[in-house]
This record gives structure tokens, sequence and C-alpha cells, in this order.
């Protein structure tokens, strides 16, 4: 077999791969090679050859030539931790692909901000059957020029596989992002420490201990268990290094168990003791005592046999656009909670990639629903190697849509689910739809296998009164039908067949909750007033004008905080000024004059909108976010006040400044207002700033000069106060808006607008929390 000549996949500067600053490619774990430090955003193709590998994160790939040398092509250093985020990959595993193909577009600026190194390892990873014979090192290369040479070895004759039991130890992968390149070199350099017969498992997929490739094909992800598989005269030794090499094994070392070995005798077992509680986490307040009721809901069946693609592509978008209308019928009905997340299914429903991809797969020959159902579950797999909360959430609604797309294009209805009075779903998961779907008066309470507590069927059951415990575990869905159960969502816990007792205490309870509830609803349309008489005006946070009806219904006083956001996010344009006031105008009549505050937009950080053209921003917290976006788009920010100026009764409408940090921004908004309102002829509304910033607080004095009101806002109050972002998983629970510097922060505030005579109001989920009245 003939040399092989492997061209610069990367153009940059080459140098050798043990100069590589990441120990596993330096010690030569993964293979010999060298590494590129690139120029341009390209990973080009070094030779012919076949895509047998690529990471869900796509920083990663492999291509096997055809004389069956296999090169790893890894763009930069600590890349995973990106979860894909500015790689875009052009092919898939399976691909044949040309010397010179381009394989992955990448952004070098966004990873020159978040890599450890852009700095790229380019190795062959079974070097036991390719010897280098030339490399290019030390100058700056283009792509194509030939950089490795590389001469076939002859087989070496295999070890004898030893004798002796097969050994298997369950383990955790603790690992954070996984088993991808350097962890999986990290196993595979280990296990080569031993003569022992060494293998991974999980499911029905195997790979041979030794290769990091065949590990990294695995897609194992952090939390998933494997199982380490040994044959041979130092099995145990090897099973407990490699355990040790990739994370916590689930059981004790005893867990090393022969796979077919005799087992001692051992004393007979008590019967099993009956499932009586279950620990989880809370995701939706409440108490519900009732039945059991599986929901176990059979896979969508999809037809695998294709006709002509136009047939297919006509069925697809039949059934997209089925859905689509059923998404937007169920809009009118919906919560706000509801109504964002049927927003979002409707926003991911019109996704162009998400098209392309389906529409790519059925010119090549596959069915509709084959098409789709492989265009959502790749978009899934990324969301999900990502790593992040936000980002699981997103792959389930996902398949959320795929269901409903599956359902339109099979003609099926999904069955409806006959409920008992005070029925506690049990599920492994659920959707949103299906939560929808189901008989809300019916369902007492939520008991989920799987999920998260900021699901979107955390939100949605919380909007809906419904109790919801998740993460329980697959044991939940071992509980009979019609079982009695007590769901707690406050404590995150789930009793079976309790005992009198136990049922008795939590009537109580529920019943106490009940009257509390009642009291609490005969009293609200009362004023409100603390213990030592203390007047304080509650207003509601708003995004819909039924959310107004509802608020009003409930005592409120008013709008503290209309949330336009709903209008300008999940479109691909900005909403005209009649649409703005039209939903204005709606809210304000729901209110019946009572005040309506409306907030200008706060775009930006966890508020991306997709027609404004943001500038890539390391830390969007501290971006172009708040009043600073309609100063940046100044008819953006004319096209609303003049929408909220047209409100009538004159006087109803307040607007407030979000995320003000100088007084030069209320005098650029308040000029444009005032020249406005000149034009139609009306007054100026109040104008009050939001105090989220630190130097908002401090100079709330010199901001109530010329602001009319104050409202502080104390979850971004909070998280710039404490430097800790509260959309993330690990730090969320530690942004304390009682924590005290941020009480004095706000005492500060309101200090600063007392001397000047102005009002002071709380938003956030500081206001919703009685510990925090005085």
């Amino acid at each position: 077999m003939s040399d092989l000549i492997l061209a610069a996949p990367l153009a940059g500067w080459v140098s050798a791969v043990s100069e590589t600053p990441d120990p596993v490619f330096a010690q030569k774990m993964l293979g010999d090679g060298v590494a590129i430090d690139p120029v341009v955003g390209e990973l080009r193709a070094p030779c012919d050859g076949d895509v047998i590998g690529l990471h869900a994160c796509s920083h990663a790939l492999t291509l096997r030539a055809a004389n069956g040398a296999e090169v790893l092509l890894h763009v930069g250093l600590e890349t995973v931790r990106c979860g894909g985020e500015g790689f875009e990959p052009k092919v898939a595993v399976g691909d044949a692909v040309r010397a010179g193909d381009l394989l992955v577009s990448f952004d070098l600026e966004l990873l020159a901000r978040r890599a450890a190194s852009l700095v790229s390892p380019v190795v062959v990873t079974n070097g036991e059957r390719f010897a280098i014979v030339s490399a290019v090192t030390g100058r700056e290369v283009g792509f194509g020029e030939p950089i490795l040479t590389l001469r076939p070895v002859a087989a070496a004759e295999t070890a004898a596989e030893g004798d002796g039991e097969t050994l298997r130890r369950r383990v955790r992968v603790a690992l954070t992002h996984g088993l991808h390149a350097r962890p999986a070199a990290l196993v595979a350099h280990e296990a080569g420490k031993f003569a022992a017969e060494l293998a991974v498992e999980i499911g029905d997929r195997r790979a041979n201990a030794r290769s990091p490739v065949s590990i990294m094909a695995l897609a194992v992800r952090s939390g998933d268990e494997i199982e380490l598989v040994a044959r041979g005269a130092d099995a145990a030794e090897a099973l407990i290094a490699l355990a040790a090499a990739i994370g916590e094994a689930r059981d004790a070392a005893a867990s090393v168990t022969a796979a077919a070995a005799p087992q001692p005798p051992q004393p007979a077992a008590p019967a099993s003791s009956p499932l009586t509680a279950l620990g989880g986490v809370p995701a939706a307040p409440g108490l519900a005592i009732g039945a059991a009721v599986r929901f176990v809901e059979a896979e969508v069946l999809v037809q695998e046999t294709a006709g002509a693609p136009a047939e297919e592509l006509a069925a697809l978008g039949a059934a997209l656009e089925a859905v689509k209308t059923a998404l937007i019928l169920r809009l009118g009905g919906e919560s706000a909670q509801g109504r964002e997340i049927v927003e979002a299914h409707l926003a991911f429903l019109q996704d162009p990639e998400l098209s392309r991809a389906a529409t790519g797969a059925i010119d090549a020959g596959a069915s509709a629903g084959a098409a789709w159902s492989n265009a959502i579950g790749g978009y899934v797999e990324l969301l999900r190697a990502a790593g992040d909360a936000r980002m699981m959430e997103r792959a389930a609604d996902l398949n959320d849509l795929k269901r409903q797309v599956l359902l339109a294009l099979s003609g099926e209805a999904s069955a409806p689910l006959a409920l008992p009075d005070n029925a506690v779903i049990l599920a492994d998961d659920l959707l949103p739809s299906q939560l929808m779907e189901l008989d809300g008066a019916r369902v007492a309470g939520l008991a989920i296998s799987r999920g998260g507590p900021t699901s979107h069927v955390a939100i949605l059951a919380a909007a809906m009164n419904i109790p919801a415990v998740v993460a329980l575990g697959p044991r939940v869905l071992s509980i009979e039908d019609g079982a009695l159960v007590i769901l707690d969502g406050d404590e995150g816990r789930l009793q079976v067949a309790p005992k009198s007792a136990e049922i008795a205490a939590a009537q109580t309870r529920l019943f106490e909750r009940r009257q509390s509830r009642a009291r609490a609803q005969a009293a609200a349309q009362s004023p409100c007033r603390m213990a030592d008489g203390t007047r304080i005006e509650v207003f509601a946070n708003l995004a819909s004008a039924a959310e107004a009806a509802t608020a009003v219904a409930a005592g409120a006083e008013g709008c503290g905080l209309l949330r336009t956001e709903f209008l300008f996010m999940d479109r691909p344009d900005a909403p005209s000024e009649d649409e703005q006031f039209s939903a204005y105008q709606a809210i304000a009549d729901a209110l019946a004059g009572r005040p309506l505050i409306i907030r200008t937009l706060d775009a930006g950080a966890d508020k991306p909108v997709a027609y404004l053209p943001l500038p890539p921003q390391a830390n969007p917290a501290l971006g172009v976010r708040g009043v600073r976006v309609g100063l940046a788009w100044p008819e953006l920010l004319r096209a609303q006040l003049r929408a909220i100026l047209r409100v009538r009764p004159a006087g109803q409408v307040l607007v407030m400044l979000p995320m003000v940090a100088s007084l030069a921004e209320v005098r650029a908004v308040r000029a444009v207002a005032a020249e406005l309102a000149v034009d139609l002829g009306v007054a100026v509304p109040p104008l009050g700033v939001m105090v989220e910033t630190p130097a908002a607080a401090i100079t709330a004095d010199l901001l109530a000069a010329e602001a009319d009101f104050i409202s502080i806002g104390s979850n971004d109050l909070a998280q710039y106060a404490l430097a800790m972002d509260r959309t993330s998983p690990q730090l969320a629970a530690q942004v304390d808006a009682m924590h005290p510097a941020v009480l004095r922060l706000i005492g500060e505030a309101a200090s600063g607008a007392a001397r000047r005579g102005r009002t002071v109001a709380v938003c956030g989920s500081l206001a919703s929390e009685p510990a925090a009245a005085p």
C-alpha cells in the first residue's frame, strides 16, 4: 500500500503536536500529528475519505481515508464548552468527501474569546497501523499544502486475549461534557496499560476501550451510565483504573462481578417492600390528594417507505400548515405562559434551517415523516450536547413539535386520556402540548420521572395552579393506576398508599390552603395594608389583555409593568405602530381606568430579538439591552412611544424605561416623547425609570430630579450587585434579593427618590415575597 499525503485542513501556522498547550494532545494520547493555529474559520478535508465521527458540538471530526487511516481534526482546545455555538457543520457522519471539501465553518472571533486556545490538532488516531514518515512544522501553510505523509506498517501480531472470566462494572460518567475527545483519549491511554481485552458499552452500542474515536462515537454524556467490560488476567485492576478515569462508580468496588460466574448462596430475601414514597424536585407549588393515572403515550409511527419527492414534500407542507393553524388557534385561549410556549413552537416550526434539512432529506429519497424526524433529531442532539439546562428545555420543545407534525402526517389524533376527578398524572416525561390537551379541571397534580423545575411543563403547571414534582425517577411508573397518592409540590414528595393519619393530615393542610385562598380572594378588592396599617398598592406585571382581566379580578390596583417584549419577540420583524397601539389599548380597556405603566422594549441579554443586528457581545447582560436598544434604534423607540401616546383615556398610561444607568438616557427619551406629543397634540405622560443597576440605585436622587417615579427591578439589581447571572443553572438559586447588599441599594434608591418626593415601586421576585414587605 502506497504512502498517503495529508493536505492542510486549516490555513495558519503549523507546529508539532507535542507543542500543543494541552497534555492530552501534547503527550500524543490521541495519536501523533501536527497542530495548526488557524487564521481562517474553515475546516477542509485533508484527503479523500469518509466522515466516521462528528461530535455533537461540531468542534471535532474524524475522517477515514481509503487506506484505513483515521484522522482526527479537532478545532481549538476546550471548544466542547462552546456547546456547538460558533460551529456550522457542512457534512454528516457517513458522507464521502474529497480532499479540499469544506467540512465545518467556525467563528474565529467567538472561539478566540471562549476556547482555551485556537491551536487545532490534526492527529492520526490509529497510529499502530500508520507511521508518519514526514511532517511539515514551524511555518505558515495554506489550504491544501502537504503537511503529513503516512506510510502503512506491517500489522503486529495481536496479543492473545487473556483467559479468565468476563468482568463488568457499571459507572456513572461524572465528566462535565461526557466522553468527548480529551477524556476519550485519557480512557484509551489508561486502557493501554493493561493486557486484558477492554470495552465500553452503553445500551446496545459497544466500543473498544483502546480506541478514542470509537469511544467518542458512543456520544456518552455527563450523567450517562455505561458498562465497562474486561476479560483477561488483569481485568479487575483494569476496571478499577478505567472507572477512576471516567467518573464516579455507581456501585461500590464490589460491584465488579463475574458476568457468568456462579454466585455463592444468598440468604432468602424478604418480600420486596411496597413503594411508599418518592422524593423529587419541586416544580410547581401546591398539594394534591388523588388517584394515580399513568400517562404512557405510544410512539407515533413513522412511514419509512417514501413516495415521489414531490408527494412527500406536499405531505410535509400540509402537515406543517395543519400544525401551524392549530397552534395559532390555541394562542387565543392560553395564559401568557402558554402563549409564550405556543409562540416558541411557531417560531421553531418556521425555522428555515429545519425546513432545509427536512427538504434535503426528502430530495435524497426519505419519506416526509422520516425526514422531519431526522431533521428535528439532529437539532435535539446538538441542544442536548450543549449541557445547558435552557438548551435541554428547547430540545424538549423540538421533540414536542416533532410529535405534533408526525401526528398530522399520520392522520392520527392523540387519543384523549380519560381522567377521574383529582387525577395525579404519572409520566416518564410530559410535553407542553400533552399537558395542554389534558382536562385541567380533572388534573390534581403532576408526578414526572424526568424533567426539570424550569421546564415549560413546570411553568405551565404553575400557571394552571397544578402542583408538580419532577425528577422522581423511573419508579414512579411502577405505581398502579388508581392508587391513592399525596403529591406535595412544595416539598417535592410523592406518597403512595398513605396511611389514614397521613391522609387526614394532608386533607387538613389542603383545607387550610383552600380556606386561605378563599379569604385572600374575598379580600382581594379591599385596599392592601400591612399589619401596622401602612398602605401598599399592589399592581400586577402583565403581558396581555387576558392577564389584565385576571389581575383585576384578583384585586390588582393597576399594571406596574407591561412587558412589551411579547409584541417584539419570536417574529421576523418589528410590530407596527398600529399593532402596538391596538394591544396597549386593549390592555388599558381591560384595566378599566386603573394605571397602566408600560415599559419600553427591554430586549437584549436573555431576550434576543432576531431582527435587531446586535453585535456579538461577550457578556450580553452588560451589553446593548434595555433603554440602550431604543436609543440605538431610534425609529423603533419612536414607533413604540407614538403607540403609547395614542392610548386613551389620557392620563391612564405611564411610561417606564428599563436598565437606566444615567440621567442622559432619561433626558434623551423624554426629548423624543415631548416631540411626538406635540405632533399628536397630547400631553407627555409621566416618565419613570427602573432601578436595576447599582449605578441607578446610588444616583436615584439625581434620576428622580427628572424622572417622575422609580421602580426597583429586584431581579436584575440583585444579579448586578452580586455579580451572579440569574439565568445560570449553577447560580440562579443564589441570586438573593434579600442579600444585605441588595437591600442597602434598595434603601439608598428609596431614600434618594423620597428626597425628591417621587413614588417608589418594587417589582421582580422580591415584590411577591411577604417577608420583604417591610
